[in-house]
């Protein structure tokens, strides 16, 4: 094992990459799955707290759910299929980076949607790059 693989074997509590990808794609879906029932079921209330339109937060919820199930699909195989995993991680990349486009261009946020959207720009980032690395982890 390398020494820059170590905080990643670390993080993950084991050192086999397949385990550790299927940790850090569990770990997104649950939090992405649960940040999508949460906009759902309190879209108005969030949105006013957030200063993000409630129907804008609906959708979003609503997808969020979805690609969480998605993930958790992926996690839940034996072996990850690379397609599935890369789109995930694209998507996740994707997301952090529109994330703070949104903030910047669209968006008029409460100081608390001001401090969330990079927050969690950053967990969805931070996601994509532990799972780009877990995939590129070397095989035994």
């Amino acid at each position: 094992m390398s020494v820059s693989t170590y905080p990643l074997t670390t993080l993950a509590r084991t050192t086999d990459p397949t385990t550790m990808l299927r940790r850090f794609l569990g770990l997104d879906a649950i939090v992405t799955a649960g940040n999508g029932l949460a906009y759902v079921a309190a879209s108005g209330p969030l949105g006013r707290f957030l200063g993000v339109d409630s129907g804008l937060l609906l959708g979003l919820g609503v997808f969020l759910t979805l690609y969480g199930a998605g993930v958790g699909y992926l996690a839940s195989r034996k072996s990850p299929p690379t397609l599935g995993v890369r789109a995930v991680i694209e998507g996740n990349a994707a997301w952090a980076v529109l994330s703070v486009v949104a903030l910047v261009a669209w968006l008029s946020p409460s100081t608390a949607g001001a401090v969330w959207v990079p927050l969690q720009a950053v967990t969805v980032g931070g996601f994509a790059a532990l799972q780009y690395a877990a995939l590129r982890a070397p095989r035994a």
